[in-house]
């Protein structure tokens, strides 16, 4: 422990010292790399932090649509000691930066550390051809006919929530009772998701005693909600080593939390994995994820297989990542479901004609393809509420991004082609990109389910897998869970709508749009409680 304390009471010291480095080598960058400064942008608050600290204190997406309109869809902001960074919402930037130039723009060195902390070294953390092997040792888990095949796991936590609520109901004296929505999804998201791809029963909507899924509860608005000027200025100036110490030995809570959570979930899932392999040694074949994996790893040719820390890792996104982004982006579409009673009234309608023609028996994947309003329901939410709202990417070369429109300089040359230097930092913006007018329409500001039905809305280049959103990013680093997250999604989505009225509360004033690496509601002035969506349950009736 001494010896710890020394190296961390050392690298604390190093500070001043990496401080002036960091703004000599910026310095340096700035004045000998492909320049960006005439691209017109907001006035930076201070030399120290650019603009950084309203882009990462803010809530979702404020300062993203206050820049797009004040300056377009390529903006200039400043970063640390005046270091010229972009923020990126144009389509055909957006296009040849997702898809066109594949690993041609990696992840801000500092961010990968943050998602190792959080998650290790596995594919949200990995670049280039690491993350091109471990992504395809993955595949085979993610396929169309497996994450069909796990509807029937995703409908049971459904219909557990729903016994829940009824539950909850049943002893209420008006038959309606308040409750944080956002809990409830994000327990059962944890229970569907534990078993369809571990195996794994958490026990989340019975309140049963398990320290991992209590760990992750919280974990992002704990660790990365609301960050101080301090840790903006650390996270983005100091060198991933000292990043690594300071996540190493640091007593902060935020600090204790990632540690915790990080032994809590490599114990689980090294004991998962040994069980896994055991089971293939003797032949026996599970459906769930992490036995896919597993099964496909052995397989796979020793130099392109997943280390062990790598499948540990893997595990950890799943959890993490996988849990709290369909967990994230079903409640912001609840949230609009019950804001828009024509709206949830016509989903009901179609869920119920949908399940007349059942005969008895349960939902399937085929179902839910077909019932096209409510896919355009769950399409305008994410679009409107992006769970993932920026990426970080840096140009690993010079390169020359094509742009949808052409744009004005402060020198007043107006430019269809940006030159962008080695090194150059862009925040993509995919809050922003999913309020275009160009690509979704002039009402695009506004929660309209509607417009999927609209052929004339279908502009643009062609980016994400779902509509033409980057709510599941895009090209070589699409989220290779979507199609297991949009199932999971409208399993829950189904039951919900079927069974129950939703309504909005007094206390969803004091929302906010809260930003943790995705995008969490909590309540202002209680943003410490962790996520908290308010609202009124009571029972639909039926004709």
């Amino acid at each position: 422990m001494e010896t710890a304390h020394l190296l961390f009471e050392n690298a604390r010291g190093l500070g001043v010292f990496l401080g002036v480095i960091a703004l000599g080598y910026f310095l340096y960058r700035r004045y000998t790399r492909i320049s960006i400064s005439h691209i017109p942008g907001p006035a930076p608050e201070s030399f120290l932090l650019g603009n950084l600290a309203e882009l990462f204190q803010s809530q979702v997406g404020a300062p993203d649509f206050k820049w797009k309109q004040q300056f377009g869809d390529i903006v200039r902001i400043k970063g640390p000691f005046g270091e010229d960074r972009l923020v990126v919402s144009d389509p055909k930037a957006m296009q040849y930066i997702f898809q066109t130039a594949g690993y041609g723009f990696l992840k801000w060195p500092e961010r990968t550390e943050i998602s190792r902390v959080l998650m290790g070294r596995g594919l949200l953390w990995a670049d280039d051809a690491i993350h091109r092997r471990q992504r395809k040792a993955m595949l085979p888990g993610f396929g169309a006919p497996e994450s069909k095949a796990f509807v029937p796991i995703f409908l049971k936590a459904a219909s557990n929530l729903a016994a829940q609520w009824n539950d909850l109901l049943a002893s209420s004296i008006d038959q309606s009772v308040e409750l944080n929505v956002a809990s409830w999804l994000s327990r059962a998201t944890m229970d569907s998701l534990g078993e369809a791809a571990f195996d794994y029963h958490f026990g989340a909507l019975e309140n049963k005693e398990n320290e991992l899924m209590k760990a992750y509860f919280g974990l992002m608005s704990d660790t990365l909600g609301q960050p101080s000027r301090r840790a903006i200025f650390t996270q983005t100036v100091m060198p991933v080593w000292y990043l690594q110490l300071m996540s190493k030995y640091s007593n902060t809570r935020r600090m204790v939390h990632a540690r915790h959570t990080a032994q809590l979930a490599n114990d689980v899932a090294q004991s998962l994995i040994d069980m896994k392999s055991q089971a293939l040694l003797h032949g026996k074949e599970n459906k769930d994820v992490l036995s896919l994996l597993v099964k496909a790893n052995a397989s796979e040719n020793p130099a392109s297989r997943l280390t062990d820390e790598e499948m540990l890792a893997q595990m950890r996104t799943l959890l993490l990542a996988g849990h709290e982004t369909s967990s994230t982006s079903l409640v912001w579409c609840i949230l609009e479901i019950s804001r828009h009673p024509e709206v949830q009234k016509k989903l009901r309608e179609e869920i119920r004609a949908t399940e007349r023609k059942l005969n008895g028996r349960d939902f399937t994947a085929a179902d839910f393809d077909n019932m096209s309003y409510m896919i355009a329901v769950l399409k305008e939410s994410m679009r409107f509420h992006p769970a993932v709202y920026q990426n970080y990417r840096m140009a690993a070369h010079d390169v020359v991004l094509p742009l949808s429109k052409p744009i004005t300089t402060t020198k007043g040359k107006t430019i269809s082609e940006l030159p962008v230097g080695k090194g150059t930092k862009l925040v993509l913006s995919i809050a922003a990109y999913n309020r275009n007018k160009e690509v979704f329409g002039s009402d695009a500001d506004v929660f309209n389910p509607d417009r999927w039905f609209r052929e004339s809305e279908k502009k643009g280049p062609t980016l994400g897998v779902v509509g033409n959103l980057l709510t599941f990013a895009g090209g070589v680093r699409t989220c290779i869970g979507w199609r297991f997250a949009l199932y999971e999604m409208l399993s829950l989505l189904v039951e919900i709508v079927n069974n129950f009225e939703l309504s909005p509360t007094k206390e969803l004033e004091r929302l906010r749009r809260e930003a943790c690496l995705v995008m969490l509601p909590t309540l202002e002035g209680e943003q410490i409680k962790g996520e908290n969506l308010p609202l009124r349950i009571s029972i639909a009736a039926r004709d």
